[in-house]
């Protein structure tokens, strides 16, 4: 006889009403002084705030790599035709591509570097794995952004990761001024989880690539958290980079300057948090999108 392992549900979402309560795990989950890149003081920053910005994580001779391998993967016909490339509704551009570190050895080198992982770890305080990664494109002139949002919402309600065990870098691939669609966070949102109204769609992945609709908080809501935390807004050179928690409050505005904005998007998820069936959702999310091959990093 097989049994099934029931996982409790700590963060609820997706009912008939919003509902706001306290985070229930760490945020820094290594023990003090483990080692690691990442210094105590700026350990103890990202603990209070959810985030941490890192002026130049990969050098000015390395991002001209990382630039011409983007650009390759967003002319290539066949990149354009696999089920991984997210197209922009109205420009009909590419908007994001998923599993980079599977289509590109340039990028999976990217996720092995310990710059990169080794920071990974010393947040989460174990080995790690992909839970997911993609290159985001924001070229000028009317890139749509990514409305405000916890990514760990979507990622418990639809690809079952249990706990706040998860954080992601966004590292810029070009300059992000504060005018061409920057990321923006609200300091210490990550201590809240807000758990959204309304059912998860089947197949919702489709929908909430382009235009986020399930899994948004309210106005109210959003208010409430803004008027709490503030908001922060993320500029910085090429090579720059943000490390913020599964359970920050971000988004991204509309990208209306003639200046692209583009990055590649890492999420690191714990070994020993890993993904469950959906908590929130008819189906599971694409493989591409919420991996089930927890193998770690190395």
């Amino acid at each position: 006889m097989t049994t099934m392992t029931t996982v409790t549900d700590l963060y609820p979402s997706r009912g008939a009403t919003e509902v706001s309560i306290p985070r229930k795990d760490p945020v820094v989950w290594s023990a003090p002084g483990a080692p690691g890149p990442i210094a105590t003081g700026e350990l103890e920053t990202f603990e209070r705030d959810g985030f941490l910005a890192v002026d130049q994580l990969i050098g000015p001779d390395e991002v001209p790599v990382y630039q011409r391998e983007l650009e390759r993967l967003v002319t290539d016909p066949e990149i354009r035709a696999d089920e991984r490339s997210i197209i922009e509704p109205k420009s009909k551009e590419i908007r994001s591509v998923f599993e980079v570190h599977k289509i590109s050895e340039v990028f999976a080198n990217l996720v092995r570097d310990e710059r990169v992982v080794g920071r990974a770890r010393q947040i989460l305080g174990s080995d790690v794995y992909v839970h997911q990664s993609r290159i985001n494109v924001k070229p000028g002139f009317g890139a749509s952004g990514f409305y405000w949002h916890s990514d760990f919402e979507t990622w418990h309600a639809e690809d079952g990761l249990p706990n706040m065990r998860t954080v992601s870098v966004s590292i810029a691939l070009t300059e992000n001024y504060d005018t061409n669609g920057g990321l923006m966070i609200m300091p210490g949102s990550h201590r809240t989880f807000l758990g959204c109204a309304g059912a998860t769609p089947k197949d919702n992945y489709k929908q909430s690539l382009q235009m986020q609709d399930a899994g948004t908080p309210s106005d109210e809501a959003l208010t409430a958290m803004a008027s709490e935390y503030g908001i922060k807004l993320f500029t910085g050179k090429a090579g720059s980079a943000t490390w913020f928690d599964c359970n920050a409050m971000h988004g991204s505005g509309d990208n209306i300057t003639p200046f692209p904005r583009s990055n590649v998007f890492i999420v690191f998820n714990s070994v020993e948090n890993q993904a469950v069936e959906p908590f929130a959702a008819p189906i599971r999310r694409p493989e591409f999108i919420g991996a089930r091959d927890f193998t770690p990093v190395k």
